[in-house]
């Protein structure tokens, strides 16, 4: 896919040469690579959109590193765009300006698990899954799992403030982010949040960073809140003729105040593409991957009130609980696979994570059939439905059909504003939905945001190109 770049100011020649003869001086060159071979692979994110490769890339392995590269950057009006993983999809990594990338992914330890005051404190390039492990060895429970979260990196995940499946009953990343060590364009370090539970002091500055998708300061360090480990987990496996029974089945669980962990919808077309993996009821059109959690009897508790609830939706097909841990992994193992399995539907796929208030999910779902309808464009729905949080993929193959996905798309997030719903649940805006951001948001708004990032960065040369709608963005072209 290729888009058409954001308007941002672009460095002169001389101040990309003289960058890169200081990057070189100050950090040393196995720590800054240049030339196209070298920093091609870090021009894109996996939004599948074409940036602009960088000038030069820095591979910082501390926070001094990360801290003389900011200074530097904005001593010679040079952009940076900050990097983890890279695993975002809506282009918040994608470099856009040229410049610097900086490169987070070095700085990956984990300083501090503390099973009293329950708290981790990390670096950015840890990864989410293996940080996931080693609280659990500790009988300790990190709640936010994004479903990249085998290769994503916390820096990333606090960048955009990830969610994931367990969201609808933990939260996402914003509630587990007790302070961070951040610096800024200039290269100043700073200390926000605190290491207590509570804590009102000042502004919350550390809310503000969290999900400001690399805009405002580059984070060295992350204190983070931990839960206790659930004792016991149990999966439960709905299956319903299509996917509006599915979605009023969510609707009655909430009804009912059942707070399963994890409340994944996948609709026929997405269920398909799992029946390549699990033996599915050919009756079946729409699931529901039901998880929950807690002590002995209070979990078979919410397993019986579940059964009861979704059984007398009309349209259910069945109801199966796994019956040990691998049948639950396996399980899962599908679902994550959901992203790759469904691009191999289309040459193309673009996916948009709305998410509209929980009663509203079954009349989310009815409209975008009619989208789907009108537009003739191919689509498919999965995700977290137990929060709202649905991933709408729209499917294409041949240029001709963009300019109806383009109108799919801005349909859908007129339906999904409309509905008193939000743009993006855990993808963040980026490059790819920053057009449509005046949407949801006043101009008025808008405006305060743009004067809090000058704030911050009063060159705006910390990623630029991104949230805010840009002059002149157009359309997304593939």
């Amino acid at each position: 896919m290729h888009t058409v770049l954001p308007e941002v100011r672009l460095p002169s020649s001389s101040s990309l040469e003289q960058v890169k003869i200081a990057l070189d001086r100050a950090l040393g060159g196995s720590k800054v690579r240049v030339g196209e071979e070298a920093c091609a692979p870090y021009t894109n994110d996996e939004s599948m959109l074409e940036g602009r490769t960088p000038d030069v890339v820095v591979i910082a392995e501390n926070a001094a590193d990360i801290a003389t590269t900011l200074e530097l950057a904005h001593r010679f009006d040079v952009p940076v765009t900050p990097r983890a993983a890279g695993s975002g999809r809506t282009g918040g990594a994608m470099c856009v300006a040229g410049g610097i990338v900086l490169a987070t992914h070095g700085l990956a330890q984990v300083k501090e698990i503390n099973r009293e005051d329950m708290l981790a404190v990390v670096e950015p390039g840890v990864i989410t899954g293996q940080f996931h492990a080693m609280c659990e060895a500790e009988g300790l429970f990190y709640p936010p799992d994004p479903n990249s979260l085998d290769y994503c990196m916390l820096g990333g995940n606090v960048a955009e403030n990830a969610g994931g499946p367990r969201a609808f009953k933990y939260g996402v990343t914003r509630e587990y982010v007790l302070g961070l060590e951040v610096v800024m364009m200039g290269g100043q370090t700073l200390r926000t949040g605190r290491r207590t539970v509570k804590g009102v002091t000042g502004y919350d500055v550390t809310s503000l960073l969290v999900g400001s998708e690399g805009t405002l300061g580059v984070f060295t360090e992350i204190t983070l809140r931990l839960v206790p480990n659930p004792p016991a987990i149990a999966t439960v496996l709905a299956l319903f003729h299509d996917v509006h029974g599915a979605g009023v089945a969510v609707s009655r669980i909430i009804a009912a105040k059942l707070i399963p962990r994890c409340l994944e919808l996948l609709d026929r077309a997405t269920l398909d593409a799992v029946r390549k993996e699990l033996p599915i009821d050919p009756r079946a059109g729409a699931m529901l991957l039901i998880e929950v959690d807690g002590e002995g009897n209070a979990l078979d508790e919410q397993l019986e009130r579940l059964g009861e609830v979704v059984t007398s939706v009309e349209g259910v097909v069945d109801v199966v609980a796994a019956q040990d841990a691998s049948q639950r992994a396996r399980l899962w193992a599908a679902r994550k696979a959901l992203s790759l399995a469904t691009r191999k539907l289309a040459k193309y796929k673009l996916s948009e994570d709305v998410v509209v208030p929980r009663s509203k999910v079954p009349e989310l779902l009815t409209r975008v059939d009619r989208i789907g309808e009108s537009t003739r464009v191919r689509h498919l729905t999965y995700g977290h439905a137990g929060d709202g949080n649905l991933h709408v993929n729209f499917l294409w193959d041949d240029d001709e059909e963009l300019p109806r996905v383009e109108e799919a798309t801005l349909r859908l997030m007129r339906e999904t504003v409309a509905l008193g719903g939000t743009l993006s649940g855990e993808h963040g805006i980026g490059v790819t939905k920053a057009p449509f951001l005046p949407l949801e948001q006043s101009s008025g708004l808008i405006e305060l945001q743009k004067s809090l990032k000058r704030v911050f960065d009063p060159k705006e040369l910390l990623n630029p190109g991104k949230i805010f709608p840009a002059v002149g963005l157009g359309h997304r072209s593939c």
